[in-house]
């Protein structure tokens, strides 16, 4: 007999203001090794929706490495990696990305979630202050939050305002933290006057380079490379243009031994398995060899040329990036526009509250470096014939 729930916990409620306020999920279900075509609820249609910029989730090299390590080392961890799930596979990881990052150390987390909340709860506390971009992702402002450090956010890219909020004193430490690439947006950080800015008020500079990583600067290094800063602490993700998961930190040797022994949400999880770490280890492998340069310069002329599409059928701000907001407003019709280009082959799926601010919802196109110039034409073919079509809804 199912218990009647009390008026405390009528979650019917919560579900039915979801739904009319058009915030309502649902997890769509993909089948197969996703691509520039994706098995959307049985359907395959054109994949704009993915973080799978350089196209290797489904590289062969990448998929055998995988295989090998899980007949090596078996499916999974089995405990944290304090205890008994440390492998060879994690240890080879850190090493690689701290000469590639060209740092001291690295240190690998189950996501970058855990690695951006891992940062901001162990580098400050009651005492320090933490300056933050307005936009910056769910993770940022999660860590912010359980670090219990005195918060202030800076307006979005404002360099005056960032300037502003690094002037206050009577703290032990200053932490500045921005994203490069903005995920929503794709917008870019000045991350060479933000880092000027920390370096003249003593504050450190946390960097995260979620969609960055991969895709600038000199094999793929990130944002930071490319435009000659150098934060204290560099974040990036292994799941989007590496094509795995998990994520990384990389700086100081004295960072990386105080995250091992103080960062809870490192200590206290299974490690991901070093069938992961193996995988992770061959997209960068990948990604620092000419394939993927080739991969780079076959994603920047797809950002060009889509742009040069959208700018024919819709106002479109150009970032050059390959994350492509098209702004709508209203979260549902966002998502009926969304819904729209599904049913004619295209996914592209809406972004609304609390993603983005609420009545700021927006379609977002990422791009990948194996998209063909028939897959932009047909997307913007697409995107022009919904926007018509809504024009007046």
């Amino acid at each position: 007999m199912l218990k009647t729930p009390s008026k405390n916990w009528d979650l019917f409620s919560e579900i039915a203001t979801l739904k009319d306020k058009s915030h309502y999920r649902r997890m769509p279900e993909v089948s197969g090794i996703p691509g520039r075509i994706i098995n959307i609820d049985g359907r395959n249609v054109l994949n704009f929706s993915s973080n799978n910029y350089l196209g290797l989730a489904g590289h062969p090299q990448i998929l055998e490495a995988f295989s090998k390590a899980v007949r090596t080392y078996g499916a999974g961890s089995t405990a944290s990696r304090l205890i008994a799930g440390n492998s060879p596979c994690h240890r080879q990881l850190e090493e690689f990305i701290a000469n590639w990052k060209k740092t001291e150390a690295a240190l690998v987390f189950g996501s970058g979630y855990q690695a951006n909340l891992g940062i901001l709860t162990t580098l400050t506390n009651r005492e320090d202050l933490v300056i933050s971009d307005e936009l910056n992702h769910a993770s940022i402002i999660d860590g912010c939050r359980l670090s219990k450090a005195k918060i202030s956010v800076y307006r979005h890219l404002d360099l005056n305002s960032a300037s502003d909020a690094l002037k206050q004193e009577g703290f032990r430490r200053k932490l500045l933290i921005t994203e490069s690439v903005f995920s929503m947006d794709g917008d870019h950080a000045p991350l060479k006057e933000l880092s000027n800015l920390c370096m003249e008020h003593d504050a450190f500079m946390v960097v995260d380079e979620a969609h960055a990583t991969g895709i600038y600067g000199p094999s793929g290094q990130g944002l930071c490379s490319k435009l000659g800063a150098i934060p204290d602490v560099q974040m990036g993700t292994l799941g989007k243009a590496a094509g795995v998961s998990g994520a990384y930190v990389a700086g100081s040797r004295s960072l990386i031994d105080l995250l091992v022994n103080k960062a809870r949400s490192f200590i206290f999880t299974t490690a991901h398995s070093p069938a992961v770490s193996e995988a992770a280890l061959e997209a960068l492998k990948i990604i620092v060899s000419p394939e993927g340069d080739r991969r780079r310069s076959m994603l920047i002329g797809n950002v060009r040329r889509m742009d040069e599409m959208l700018q024919r059928v819709l106002p479109h701000r150009n970032f050059s990036c390959h994350i492509k907001p098209i702004h709508v407003g209203p979260s549902d019709l966002t998502m009926r526009m969304s819904k729209a280009c599904l049913e004619q082959g295209l996914f592209v799926h809406g972004i609304r509250f609390p993603s983005v601010r609420e009545g700021a919802a927006r379609l977002r196109l990422t791009l990948m470096s194996d998209h063909t110039t028939e897959d932009l034409q047909k997307a913007s073919r697409i995107i022009e014939a919904v926007f018509t079509a809504h024009a007046n809804c």
